[in-house]
């Protein structure tokens, strides 16, 4: 009898095992899978233009303050991170002398703006405003 309830913790526990790696295994949602609205990216530019593009410039083509936020080297940067990242770095950096100070939702619309100038695709779910919900979503410059 002891060795049955062994046996089949046992293989309870094989099967969880290998259920948590076939979750594991499966692929993270990407910036081409449409993370953001066309509403949410028009929010942003305007946000943008008002806290962010003195500095960075019309549509993020850099400025004599600050580099760009579209192009390979920005590309190179964020590839292989996560949008939460991104969204992490423009709430705890920016914008100088203001840093943090834009709401969770003001941060993801002008990070979904930077999607949008970054010629990623829009898709049909706003992009969540919360650090952690973006962890999931992988910047892949390129298009796998």
């Amino acid at each position: 009898m002891r060795r049955r309830h062994l046996l089949r913790f046992s293989m309870a526990l094989w099967g969880a095992a290998a259920l948590a790696a076939s979750l594991h295994a499966q692929p993270a949602a990407s910036v081409w899978d449409g993370v953001y609205t066309e509403a949410q990216a028009t929010r942003g530019a305007a946000l943008y233009d008002k806290e962010c593009g003195q500095c960075h410039g019309p549509a993020g083509a850099g400025g004599s303050m600050a580099p760009a936020l579209v192009g390979p080297a920005f590309a190179a940067n964020y590839d292989g991170q996560t949008v939460g990242d991104l969204f992490d770095r423009n709430r705890t950096t920016m914008p100088p002398g203001k840093e943090g100070q834009l709401g969770g939702q003001e941060n993801a619309d002008i990070t979904a703006y930077m999607l949008k100038v970054n010629e990623f695709p829009a898709g049909e779910i706003e992009l969540p405003s919360q650090g952690m919900a973006l962890k999931g979503i992988q910047y892949l410059a390129f298009k796998p």
